[in-house]
């Protein structure tokens, strides 16, 4: 992600922290990835012996991301897309996926995470790519970025990608009033794409699981079905509606014996 330029006073509102963990770097070192530090690793690891099916859970959701940006460029025409929560860059990106199918797709990436600027410069490809340091707890600020504003235009549908990062706002920062604004400013023919960690496949852990993360820059909150449902507003859900990532339009039979996975995800799209 880029910073904000020296002359944006937000920039101030983002300083990386390195003592606590920090959900991007831990979901990189689920992956696989390098891009973590020990405080990171080392929470991992808890959340694994709390929930040790982790690392087939972020590998589902990634997939179902796959899908879903396929879904809504390929079967819903769409050419921009918003990621907000985009994490750590994990080949393929967004933007290699959407435009293996339509070149002239743009996106916008956004997160909070400074370290994931850094990460994420080599995004930068040119006007279609966009990459802001933001906040979703603040959607107004970010909608109105004019990094964003530079290669996503409103009037025009858009794929609103919020993957694996609704379950890190907490009740108090009122994620049913972040998700309308982010709907309300979407026009018809548009898309929300998302997924949601949830407690109703391994309730046993889930206690265990939600207090790694109140270690870390941000709280995990697992929500039920209906709860994670809620977020959709009045959008319709294309079939098979919300379901387990692994059952969302999946492209290769599941694994014998697998672990379920425990998040929701979902595409649903604003009718007029």
């Amino acid at each position: 992600m880029t910073s904000p330029s020296s002359g944006d006073s937000r920039a101030l509102a983002y300083e990386m922290d390195t003592s606590k963990p920090h959900p991007a770097r831990m979901y990189d070192y689920f992956l696989g990835g390098k891009d973590n530090y020990e405080v990171d690793q080392e929470a991992a690891e808890r959340f694994m012996k709390a929930a040790p099916e982790v690392r087939a859970g972020v590998l589902a959701n990634r997939r179902f991301m796959h899908r879903a940006v396929r879904h809504v460029v390929a079967e819903g025409g769409v050419r921009q897309i918003l990621d907000i929560g985009t994490g750590l860059p994990t080949e393929p990106n967004v933007h290699q996926i959407a435009r293996s199918i339509a070149p002239e797709t743009r996106i916008a990436y956004v997160d909070n995470d400074p370290i994931v600027s850094t990460h994420s410069m080599a995004l930068l490809d040119g006007t279609g790519t966009s990459v802001v340091l933001g906040d979703l707890r603040d959607p107004r600020a970010v909608l109105d970025h004019p990094d964003v504003r530079r290669v996503i235009d409103f009037g025009e549908p858009v794929a609103l990608l919020l993957v694996a990062v609704v379950h890190f706002l907490a009740d108090a920062d009122d994620p049913e009033g972040v998700m309308a604004t982010l709907r309300d400013a979407l026009p018809t023919g548009s898309y929300l794409v998302l997924s949601h960690a949830t407690g109703d496949v391994h309730e046993d852990r889930r206690a265990d699981a939600a207090a790694v993360y109140r270690r870390a820059t941000a709280s995990l909150n697992l929500r039920p079905h209906a709860g994670v449902l809620d977020f959709f507003g009045d959008f319709t859900l294309v079939e098979p509606g919300l379901v387990k990532v692994t059952d969302w339009r999946p492209d290769e039979a599941p694994e014998a014996g697998a672990a379920p996975i425990g998040i929701y995800g979902g595409v649903g799209r604003k009718d007029g």
